[in-house]
């Protein structure tokens, strides 16, 4: 034997034994990090929700690496001093732009578990349990839009994801190969999430003919003008075959129209995909429900648990009614996985997706909603709505000029002065709210018109924290009023 061999071998498994910190370590780490926690926590209402650093967070670049550990409590002070609130804290109820991530902290203690179990959630050979908590959580969302019992889909880190994964399938399923894309044409509104345009790129239809469909005055696709496009490019001898729906939109949370999409959709034999990575869970709130009426004639829809369920961000869903067409375009065989190969009564997610390695991400859904139950995920998402709609009538009372009623919970203002560009002021009232860092919004622009937005979704916003945001703007455009002499 070689006694060299077993010498090292013995010097490098004691180092390495380091990796597998001993009970008590164990017990210090876990209450260190559940204390920087749980300080987060209760100083979050006081914290800004957006601060302007001057560092921003060059410390973690300058923190080396080395050979030697450092203590938990020494990098712990790093994130706190150059990762915590030093820019946009997404975790805040006075985050009112873009669209807050949510953060319910069952989601922390999911993520957690799944961590330290570390199970391998792609195939169901490696991990049963991991992969039937996945497809519960698919089959329940699917029950929740009206797809028959044998839809199913997969869970994403995101939007993005979905959107690709799903109109990956739409090309294959409609069999658009290369030769094919530039006489293939894909209709969509310019409301469509920007996730969208990226996915069509990246699944090679960058070169197929996009139709931008015009728009009524609250954003919706003009239905008559999908029609009459789609026949006029019939006649030309081109080939449509996708057509994109939003529901929610990110700009003003519309939706379209989507049962006479759908219709359409079959008449033409399209694939009718469906963008509801914001407004999806609004189904669950009785009272929206026949907003959404069209949703189960979609081939697919993306959906967000991180947006309106209000888990952290990193976790995507998308759903898809022919899951043949989605096993077709993402499964694979390697000889090296053949003993993971057998006559299972569920499908694994690495054959539904472009992952193999794959995150046990549905423990981070899966445990909240058993903890909480639904009620209290329609109440907020209710409450969240009449927020929105309370801030619409109320921003109007100080003098600004607003968008279309808001059918979910965003919608866009601005003010338009007597004197001066309006796009000018309201950009300035924008940087006013940031640089005051009380609320947060963010902007967009509609037609080369500046609006704000309102996007009201996280769980911790409520009345208070849109009466300051009320607040914050009748000061910020007094305060420019008063020192720019262009508006006044």
């Amino acid at each position: 034997m070689n006694q060299d061999l077993l010498t090292r071998i013995r010097a490098l498994e004691h180092q390495a034994s380091f990796l597998e910190p001993a009970p008590l370590l164990r017990q210090q780490w876990n209450q260190e990090t559940q204390l920087f926690a749980d300080e987060f926590y209760d100083q979050l209402e006081d914290m800004p929700p957006y601060v302007t650093a001057e560092n921003k967070g060059e410390g973690i670049k300058d923190y080396p690496f080395t050979e030697t550990p450092k203590e938990l409590s020494e990098i712990l002070q790093v994130i706190q001093e150059h990762l915590v609130n030093i820019s946009l804290n997404a975790a805040s109820g006075f985050h009112f732009g873009y669209v807050p991530g949510g953060g319910i902290f069952p989601t922390a203690l999911g993520d957690y578990i799944a961590a330290v179990l570390n199970e391998y959630a792609g195939i169901f050979f490696a991990s049963p349990g991991a992969v039937r908590m996945e497809n519960k959580l698919l089959r329940w969302m699917c029950q929740m839009i009206g797809y028959p019992a044998t839809a199913l889909g997969n869970l994403t880190s995101g939007g993005s994801i979905a959107n690709l994964i799903a109109i990956t399938t739409a090309r294959d399923q409609k069999n658009i190969k290369a030769e094919m894309v530039k006489h293939s044409v894909i209709y969509l509104t310019r409301q469509i999430h920007h996730c969208v345009q990226k996915a069509l790129r990246i699944a090679g239809l960058g070169e197929a003919i996009i139709r931008y469909i015009d728009m009524d005055a609250s954003f919706k696709m003009d239905t008559i003008q999908l029609q009459q496009q789609i026949a006029s490019d019939v006649s030309q001898g081109l080939n449509p075959f996708l057509l994109v729906g939003s529901a929610g939109t990110t700009d003003v949370g519309a939706i379209d129209p989507l049962a006479a999409m759908g219709t359409i959709a079959q008449q033409y034999d399209l694939w009718f995909h469906i963008d509801a990575a914001y407004g999806g869970f609004f189904m669950l709130v009785n009272d929206l429900h026949p907003q959404f009426r069209g949703i189960e004639l979609s081939d697919s829809v993306a959906i967000d648990p991180h947006k309106g369920f209000f888990l952290s961000y990193g976790l995507g869903a998308i759903l898809v009614k022919d899951v043949a067409a989605l096993y077709q375009s993402h499964h694979y065989r390697a000889n090296y996985m053949q003993d993971a190969l057998g006559d299972f009564d569920e499908l694994s997610p690495a054959d539904l997706s472009p992952e193999l390695t794959k995150h046990f991400r549905a423990l981070r859904m899966w445990l909240p909603l058993h903890l909480y139950g639904l009620n209290p995920f329609r109440a907020t998402l209710e409450e969240k709505v009449l927020l929105c709609r309370y801030f619409y009538e109320e921003v109007q009372k100080i003098g600004f000029e607003v968008g279309p009623f808001p059918e979910l919970s965003i919608m866009i203002y601005r003010y338009v002065p007597s004197k001066g560009s309006a796009n000018i002021f309201n950009e300035k009232l924008v940087k006013f709210l940031q640089v005051d860092g009380k609320v947060f919004a963010s902007s967009t622009k509609i037609e080369d018109v500046f609006w704000i937005r309102m996007a009201v979704l996280s769980f911790r916003s409520h009345r208070k924290h849109v009466e300051r945001c009320l607040q914050r703007l009748k000061e910020g455009v007094a305060k420019l009023m008063e020192r720019d002499r262009q508006f006044s």
